[in-house]
């Protein structure tokens, strides 16, 4: 048996490879033994014919690809990146990454071609969660863990669906509840998670904040925020209790869309739970407003102090694999690796550490704004820009308009390909090993199971050929990826609360290593939490009477963003269609919309096609379509957090035609 780690969600759980089959790893804590179908079957997406398996060149997307060598390949990118000013050249990675890919690719870029235009697609899922932690907590650090839920007397999940999102963390749920754990689920549809929870409150899109501030302010006007606590651990407090006299408790109220009944039976359970927990994940994240969000929901636990113990705080879920692992290497380009800024001392630090000068002063440009900063040079890892960036039609003419675009993939069939001049083909999950960090800083080892398809290399090795052939042979020079964390381990050391170098390479194939198990303070200068106000300003798309709609999207249980790893022929994940829109049965009525109908979905943007699922799970005027359908983004705006740069996915306005 091997044991080694999934590649999908955030919970990271825990498998056991025989040859032939996988199991769940009933040893590891994450997941006990429990894997969810898309884990067991991750095998076939090794399998698949979709792979790349040969790197392709063009001189022009509209030529067809050719096969290359490696060395032509790697020979060319090195030479226009070489020819190109380094602020016109960006790296667009992924969560799909091990913790040494991004490293390599982080150190390639920012350290020596000197470019910090170096982002990620977390910026379109976790940017708001991480910048809401560095402003209240002081780092982007997630203060506790997913088996705090055995602790809690409550646990409120806003904006999460884990029953298709986290499934495995879902079923650990259910186990709490067992044992007394109470369960609220916050979210405009009835969805499977909230088929469990003991309260559960519909709110409006966009309405987080206000729901949030409700119960700050009640805390305080109850006098049942915990005054020593708050006074010698928590700033801002006068601020905001003076802001929160002016704010308009009945207008919060009826813009959450809740009854005042639906909001005193929660505040009755919130007000005798001794630990709450409060999780969330794209629902408040992805959001113009996504960082306010956040802010809002931390602002309760640091008025309670229910914070740094056992069964308490503020929980992100995070989407993909290694997003966490990611951003600990300096994967967003507003960071430098292990967390360090791009202040005159972290930048010191870092050239010391990689020995240096090319580092530059300033953040880079985000993923979601790098298509349209006239970039002469993209290389776009493991992450299909086209298909998940908002407003599709013109990211796609964008695209179309950069010189140069590399893609490093492990499949051929992505939506950004067709915009590409070359693509290499990178090891998958399976095929390679390293490691990556679960959703609650749980450092976990992936392992080669089985030897790497034809022509294809991991993608730390990729990025390597690429620092040599531009001359940086000395700083890039790494037998495997041991090598690589070993040395990443040693630059943790530049920062104090990061104790990544305690742990073992070798023994992570035994067992996991949890870093910051004894942080239990904030990570500010004062080392005491922030307290921020924060307003709904309504400035997400709105409604009128041609676009009368609210679109929502989120994922499904058993595929995988556009599901080049799971909507595959050979495999058994058919939980759901790829393609559907959920409708509510009154709009559907008068629509003269029937259960199965073909329907157009149009936005002020673009438009798609889909399948009506007619239900009363979803509210009037709102309507839901799973990111697997890979159109979904021809509808979303592109209006961005302008703190986080994330996305406003969920809310674009949007109407509904039958095709007849």
């Amino acid at each position: 048996m091997i044991r080694s780690v999934c590649g999908y969600c955030g919970v990271g759980c825990g498998l056991e490879y025989d040859e032939k089959t996988l199991i769940g790893d009933i040893t590891y804590p994450t997941n006990e033994g429990k894997v969810c179908s898309k884990g067991v079957s991750e095998l076939i997406s090794i399998q698949t014919p979709t792979r790349l398996l040969r790197p392709h060149i063009r001189e022009n997307i509209n030529d067809s690809l050719i096969v290359a060598t490696w060395e032509e390949s790697v020979s060319l990118i090195a030479n226009k990146i070489k020819s190109t000013s380094k602020d016109k050249i960006g790296f667009y990675l992924s969560g799909q990454l091990l913790t040494e890919d991004y490293y390599i690719a982080n150190k390639l870029g920012k350290g020596f071609i000197g470019t910090n235009n170096v982002d990620t697609n977390s910026r379109t899922c976790m940017a708001s969660a991480v910048v809401a932690y560095k402003k209240s907590l002081g780092a982007d650090f997630v203060p506790l863990r997913m088996d705090d839920i055995i602790h809690a007397n409550l646990l409120i999940l806003a904006g999460a669906n884990t029953a298709e999102a986290h499934v495995v963390f879902h079923n650990q749920i259910k186990k709490a509840k067992k044992q007394g754990l109470k369960v609220v689920v916050i979210d405009p549809r009835f969805t499977d998670t909230a088929k469990i929870a003991d309260i559960y409150l519909p709110i409006k899109p966009g309405s987080d904040i206000d729901l949030f501030n409700l119960v700050s302010k009640r805390l305080i006007d109850e006098d049942l925020y915990n005054k020593e606590y708050v006074k010698n651990n928590i700033n801002n407090f006068e601020l905001l209790k003076n802001k929160f006299k002016r704010v308009a408790v009945t207008k919060m109220l009826k813009r959450t869309g809740l009854t005042i009944e639906q909001f005193e039976d929660f505040w009755a359970l919130y007000k005798e739970s001794e630990n709450i927990i409060t999780a969330w994940t794209m629902g408040l994240n992805q959001s113009v407003q996504g960082v306010d969000k956040n802010l809002a929901l931390i602002n309760t636990h640091l008025l309670t102090g229910k914070i740094f113990k056992r069964g308490n705080g503020p929980l992100s879920l995070t989407g993909q694999p290694n997003a966490m692992g990611g951003r600990e290497v300096g994967g967003l380009s507003t960071m430098l690796a292990v967390h360090l800024g791009f202040d005159e001392e972290s930048i010191k630090k870092v050239s010391a550490f990689w020995n240096t000068d090319k580092i530059d002063n300033k953040s880079g440009l985000p993923a979601t704004k790098m298509l349209d900063a006239n970039l002469d040079v993209l290389i776009i890892c493991h992450t299909d820009p086209v298909y998940h960036l908002p407003n599709r039609k013109e990211t796609e003419e964008l695209l179309k308009k950069i010189p140069f675009v590399v893609e490093i993939n492990a499949y051929e069939n992505s939506e950004t390909a067709p915009y590409s001049h070359i693509r290499l083909p990178a090891a998958p999950w399976g095929e390679k090993e390293g490691t990556q960090t679960n959703l609650d800083r749980t450092i976990t080892k992936q392992e080669k199971l089985t030897r790497i398809s034809i022509d294809c290399k991991p993608d730390w090795e990729i990025f390597q050929l690429i620092a040599q052939k531009l001359g940086y042979k000395k700083h890039f020079n790494y037998a495997n990826p041991q090598e690589i964390f070993e040395e990443f381990q040693a630059m943790s050391k530049l920062n104090s609360y990061m104790n990544i170098h305690e742990a073992s390479y070798e023994n992570l194939s035994k067992e996991p290593f949890i870093w910051g198990k004894n942080i239990d303070t904030f990570l500010t200068p004062d080392k005491k939490g922030n307290l921020f106000f924060v307003e709904n300003k309504l400035l997400s798309e709105k409604t009128n009477l041609e676009y009368p709609f609210i679109l929502l999207t989120g994922r499904t249980r058993d595929q995988w963003h556009t599901g080049t790893k799971t909507n595959l022929p050979t495999t058994l994940l058919k939980f759901k269609e790829l393609n559907f829109c959920e409708i509510n049965s009154f709009d559907a009525e008068e629509l003269n919309i029937k259960d199965g109908d073909t329907i157009i979905v149009k936005s002020r943007r673009g438009s798609l096609e889909t399948k009506a699922l007619i239900t009363d799970t979803i509210k009037q005027k709102m309507i839901f379509i799973p990111i697997s359908n890979r159109e979904v983004n021809y509808l979303t705006n592109n209006l961005l957090d302008k703190e986080s740069f994330e996305p406003d996915y969920n809310h674009s306005a949007i109407k509904i035609e039958k095709l007849n």
